[in-house]
C-alpha cells in the first residue's frame, strides 16, 4: 500500500530539514572558518581540533543523558527545549572573544545541538513507513548541502566584513525564527507514550543501550561519522594551503558542491528505497572511500577539478548517511525509539569528537600553512568505511527479519 503524504506531512519535513540546516550549518561553520579562528585566536591545529572535538563530546554525553527521558515525553515538548537552549549557545559562540570563551560556548552548544537530531529522526520514524523513510531523510539531510549552498558562503561572506564570531549571530537570529515556528505550528507527538513499558528514566537507558539486537547498529553508528570528523575540520585549511585554492574562492567551493548535493540528496534517497538501504549503502561507501583516498592525495590542482572533486565526495558521503540512517531507524521498536535515536546520535558525537582529536594530532601544519600527513586521514577514514559495511550487514538482517515477521 502506498503512502500518501498529506500538507502536513510535507509542512513537518520541511521544518525537521530547515531545523537540521540550523543545526548542521552551526557545527560546519567552524571548518570554513578554520583558517581565521586560528589566526585571529592564534591557536594551533591542535587546539583548534580539540574545539571541534569539544561541541562533540559534549553532544555525546548530552545525548546519554537524555536517552533515557526521550520517550516520555512529547517529541515537540522535548524538541523546543533542546533548541531554545542551542539558540542561546549559538548566540554565546557570536560573542566570544578568546580560545577559552569559544571552547566554553562549543560545549554548551554541543550539549543542547546533541540530542536535536536524534529527536528529529524519532519524529520522522514515527510519522512515516519504512518504504518511504529514505526519501524523507534524504530530503531532511539536503541540510547539509543547503548549509553550504546558503549558509557558508553567506557566514564566510560577513566573517570577512565583521569577523568570524559574526555567523553564529546569523545562525541564532534564523534558529529562533524556526523555533517559533516549531511553537506554533507543531502538532503534539505522543503516539509512543501509548506503548510506552518502561517509567524509571535509568532503567530504560540501560535496557535500550544492553539490548542484543540494537548493539550491532550502535558499533555501526560508533564509525560512520569518522570521516566527517577526521576530514572536515581541516578541509579549508587543506584547500588553501594544499591545493592552492585562494581564500576568496573558497566560498564557490562549498557553493558549488552544495548545490551538486542538494540535488543528489533527495534523489540517493529515493534510490535507496528503490534498490535497498543496505544496497545503497554498500555502493555509496566504495566510491566514497575510493575518492577520499585520492582527494587526500591531492597537491596543488585547478579550481575546477577541486570543485569536481569535492562535488562527488560529498554526493557519496551523503548517500551512505542517508541510507544508513533510513535502515537503523528500523531497528529500534516504538517504545525505545527516542532512546535509540538519542543513543545513536551521542555514540557517533563521542566517536567523532575522538576522531576529530585525533586528526588533530596526525596532521601537522607547517610554518607556511601547509598540512602535512593529511593522506594519512584517507586511509584510516577508508579503513572506518569498510569496517561500517560489514558491521551494517548485520544491521540489515535484522531489518529483514523484522519486517518480514
Amino acid at each position: 500500500m502506498d503512502f500518501k503524504f498529506t500538507p502536513y506531512h510535507v509542512f513537518v519535513v520541511g521544518l525537521l530539514a530547515f531545523l537540521q540546516f540550523t543545526v548542521v550549518l552551526d557545527f560546519m561553520i567552524l571548518s570554513p572558518l578554520g583558517v581565521l579562528v586560528m589566526k585571529e585566536l592564534q591557536i594551533s591545529t591542535q587546539q583548534f581540533g580539540f574545539v571541534v572535538s569539544a561541541y562533540a563530546f559534549s553532544a555525546g554525553i548530552s545525548g546519554l543523558l537524555a536517552a533515557g527521558f526521550a520517550d516520555r515525553f512529547d517529541r515537540k515538548k522535548l524538541l523546543l527545549f533542546f533548541y531554545v537552549g542551542f539558540v542561546i549557545a549559538t548566540f554565546l559562540c557570536g560573542i566570544a572573544t578568546n580560545y577559552f570563551f569559544l571552547f566554553g560556548a562549543r560545549i554548551l552548544t554541543g550539549v543542547f545541538a546533541g540530542v536535536l537530531s536524534s529527536i528529529s529522526f524519532a519524529i520522522v520514524a514515527d510519522l512515516f513507513p519504512l518504504q518511504v523513510r529514505g526519501r524523507v531523510m534524504g530530503f531532511i539531510m539536503t541540510a547539509f548541502a543547503a548549509s553550504q549552498v546558503f549558509g557558508l558562503p553567506i557566514g564566510i561572506f560577513i566573517s570577512n566584513l565583521w569577523g568570524w564570531q559574526s555567523p553564529f549571530l546569523m545562525i541564532a537570529g534564523i534558529s529562533g525564527t524556526v523555533g517559533f515556528i516549531i511553537f506554533i505550528f507543531l502538532k503534539p507527538l505522543t503516539t509512543h507514550l501509548d506503548n510506552k513499558t518502561d517509567t524509571h528514566a535509568l532503567h530504560h537507558l540501560v535496557k535500550t543501550i544492553t539490548q542484543p539486537k540494537y548493539l550491532p547498529a550502535f558499533l555501526a553508528t560508533t564509525l560512520l561519522a569518522t570521516g566527517g570528523f577526521m576530514l572536515m575540520p581541516f578541509g579549508s585549511a587543506f584547500s588553501v594551503h594544499n591545493l592552492g585554492v585562494k581564500l576568496e574562492d573558497l566560498p564557490l567551493v562549498y557553493m558549488v558542491t552544495g548545490v551538486v548535493s542538494m540535488l543528489g540528496g533527495p534523489l540517493m534517497g529515493r534510490l535507496s528505497d528503490a534498490i535497498g538501504k543496505y544496497n545503497m549503502f554498500v555502493i555509496a561507501s566504495a566510491i566514497a572511500a575510493c575518492i577520499i583516498i585520492y582527494y587526500t592525495k591531492m597537491e596543488i590542482t585547478p579550481l575546477p577539478i577541486v570543485i569536481l572533486v569535492n562535488s562527488f565526495l560529498f554526493v557519496f558521503v551523503a548517500a551512505r548517511m542517508i541510507s544508513a540512517n533510513a535502515l537503523t531507524s528500523a531497528v529500534p521498536e516504538l517504545h525505545d525509539r527516542g532512546a535509540f535515536m538519542a543513543i545513536s546520535s551521542s555514540i557517533q558525537q563521542i566517536s567523532g569528537g575522538i576522531a576529530a582529536s585525533v586528526a588533530g594530532l596526525i596532521v601537522i601544519q607547517t610554518s607556511s600553512g601547509y598540512l602535512e600527513r593529511y593522506d594519512i586521514l584517507g586511509y584510516v577514514v577508508a579503513c572506518a568505511i569498510v569496517f561500517t559495511v560489514i558491521l551494517m550487514y548485520s544491521v540489515n538482517q535484522i531489518v529483514l527479519k523484522k519486517h518480514t515477521k
